[in-house]
C-alpha cells in the first residue's frame, strides 16, 4: 500500500537533491577565475538537462533493474514496467515512479562532482559526450553494483546508506584521472588563481548542506525514524568537520577562513554520506572532525607535493572524505541504528570492515581504468582541452559567448 507520508517525504527529497546541483554551481563557480564561472553553471545546468533525459530512457533500468551482478539491464528502458504502483524491491510504501525520480538527482549530481578536476579547461562539447558516456558505463554500473538487485557488492553486504562509493569516491577517482590527464592549468604556478567570490562559495555550501538533509534522510525511502536519525548524523558531522577544519587553519596558518569552514562542512557531508542510516550522532561527529583532518592533508600538503591540478579539490574532498566515510562506516555501523544494516569492527564485526574496504576498492579500480579509457576516446575523437589562447579568455566568452559580469574592473 501507498503511504502519503512517505510518498511525501522523497518527492521532497528528490527536489532537495535536484536543489544540490545548481548549489554545487555556486560551489565552484565561486571558486575559479570570474572568466569562467558561467562556463561552470552551464556545465552544472546542462548535466540536470541531459541525464534526465538519460535517466529516464535506459540509465535507470541499467542502475536498478534486477539483473546479473554488473547491470541491469535494459528491461525497464523509457520507464517500461516503472508505474506508479509500489515496488517492494527498493521501496514497498512509495510509487515505482517516485523511487526512480529520486535515485535520477543522484545520477545528475555525481559527475557534475567531476567538473571541479578539469575547470576552466575542458571544451563543452568534449564535456557533454565526457559526461554522457561516463554515466552510462560508470555511474551506471556502479550504482547497480552497490544498490541494485542482483548487483554483486549488494549481495556481499555492502553498507551505502546514500553514495559513499557510489557517488563520492567514484566522482572523486574520475576528477583525479582527469585532472591528471588533462594537464595543469596554462601559468598556474606564477598566477595561482583564488576564489573571485568567496561569497558564491558560502552560498553553494549553504544550499549543499540544505539539500543534503534530503540526500541522507531521504534515504530511508520513508518519513519514519532512520530518516530522522540520518538526518541528525548528517547535521552533526558537517558542522563537527567545519569546526575541525577551521581549527586545522588556525593551528596551521594562523587565521581560520571561511572557504576553510565551507570546505569542512563539504566534507563532513561528503564522508557521513555512506553511514548516515548505520551510526548514531556521537559516531557521526567523530567521523566529521577526522575527515577534516584526512582532506586537508590531502588538499594542502599531498596536493602541492606531486603537483596534480584539481583545480577546486574534487579528489581531495570528495574521494579521500568518501573513502573515509565507507570505511568508517565498517568501524562504527549498528544494528541498534538500523537493523537492516549490519555491525561494524567496533560492535564485533570485523567482516563488515573488510567487505567495505573491498567495494571502495573495487570502486577505485572500475572508475580509474574505465574514466581513463573514455577520456582517450573522446579525446581522440574531438579533442577535449581548449587551446591556449581560449583558456587565456576564459570559457565564458570562448565557448558559450557570454560574460557573467558587465561591469569591468
Amino acid at each position: 500500500m501507498i503511504n502519503a507520508g512517505d510518498t511525501a517525504w522523497v518527492l521532497v527529497s528528490s527536489a532537495l537533491v535536484l536543489l544540490m546541483t545548481p548549489g554545487l554551481a555556486f560551489f565552484y563557480g565561486g571558486m575559479v577565475r570570474k572568466k569562467n564561472i558561467l562556463s561552470i553553471l552551464m556545465q552544472c545546468f546542462i548535466i540536470l538537462c541531459v541525464l534526465s533525459i538519460q535517466w529516464v530512457l535506459f540509465g535507470y533500468s541499467l542502475s536498478f533493474h534486477p539483473g546479473n551482478g554488473f547491470w541491469g539491464g535494459f528491461g525497464w528502458s523509457g520507464l517500461n514496467g516503472v508505474g506508479l504502483e509500489p515496488y517492494a524491491t527498493y521501496a514497498g510504501t512509495i510509487p515505482h515512479q517516485a523511487f526512480m525520480i529520486f535515485q535520477a538527482m543522484f545520477a545528475i549530481i555525481t559527475p557534475a562532482l567531476i567538473i571541479g578536476a578539469f575547470a576552466e579547461r575542458m571544451k563543452f562539447s568534449a564535456f557533454l559526450i565526457f559526461t554522457m558516456l561516463w554515466a552510462t558505463f560508470v555511474y551506471d554500473p556502479l550504482c547497480h553494483w552497490v544498490w541494485g538487485a542482483g548487483g554483486w557488492l549488494h549481495n556481499l553486504g555492502t553498507l551505502d546508506f546514500a553514495g559513499g562509493t557510489v557517488v563520492h569516491i567514484n566522482a572523486g577517482i574520475a576528477a583525479l584521472v582527469t585532472a591528471i590527464v588533462i594537464g595543469r592549468r596554462k601559468n598556474l604556478d606564477s598566477n595561482l588563481p583564488t576564489p573571485h567570490n568567496l561569497p558564491f562559495v558560502v552560498l553553494g555550501t549553504a544550499l549543499l548542506w540544505f539539500g543534503w538533509f534530503g540526500f541522507n534522510a531521504g534515504s530511508a525511502l520513508a518519513a519514519n525514524g532512520l530518516a530522522v536519525n540520518a538526518f541528525v548524523t548528517t547535521n552533526s558531522a558537517a558542522a563537527a568537520a567545519g569546526l575541525s577544519w577551521a581549527l586545522l587553519e588556525w593551528f596551521r596558518n594562523g587565521k581560520p577562513t571561511m572557504f576553510g569552514v565551507a570546505s569542512g562542512a563539504v566534507a563532513g557531508l561528503v564522508a557521513v554520506t555512506p553511514a548516515a542510516g548505520f551510526v548514531n550522532a556521537l559516531s557521526a561527529i567523530v567521523i566529521g572532525l577526522l575527515v577534516s583532518v584526512f582532506c586537508f592533508i590531502a588538499v594542502s600538503i599531498i596536493k602541492p607535493k606531486l603537483g596534480y591540478d584539481d583545480s577546486l579539490d574534487a579528489f581531495g574532498v570528495h574521494c579521500i572524505g568518501g573513502i573515509w566515510g565507507a570505511l568508517a562506516t565498517g568501524l562504527f555501523a549498528s544494528k541498534a541504528v538500523n537493523s537492516a544494516g549490519a555491525n561494524g569492527l567496533f560492535l564485533g564485526n570485523p567482516k563488515q570492515f573488510l567487505i567495505q574496504l573491498l567495494a571502495v576498492a573495487a570502486t577505485i579500480v572500475y572508475t580509474l581504468v574505465l574514466t581513463l579509457v573514455i577520456y582517450k576516446i573522446v579525446d581522440a575523437l574531438i579533442g577535449i582541452r581548449v587551446d591556449e589562447e581560449e583558456e587565456l579568455i576564459g570559457l565564458d566568452l570562448t565557448q558559450h559567448r557570454e560574460r557573467a559580469y558587465t561591469v569591468l574592473e
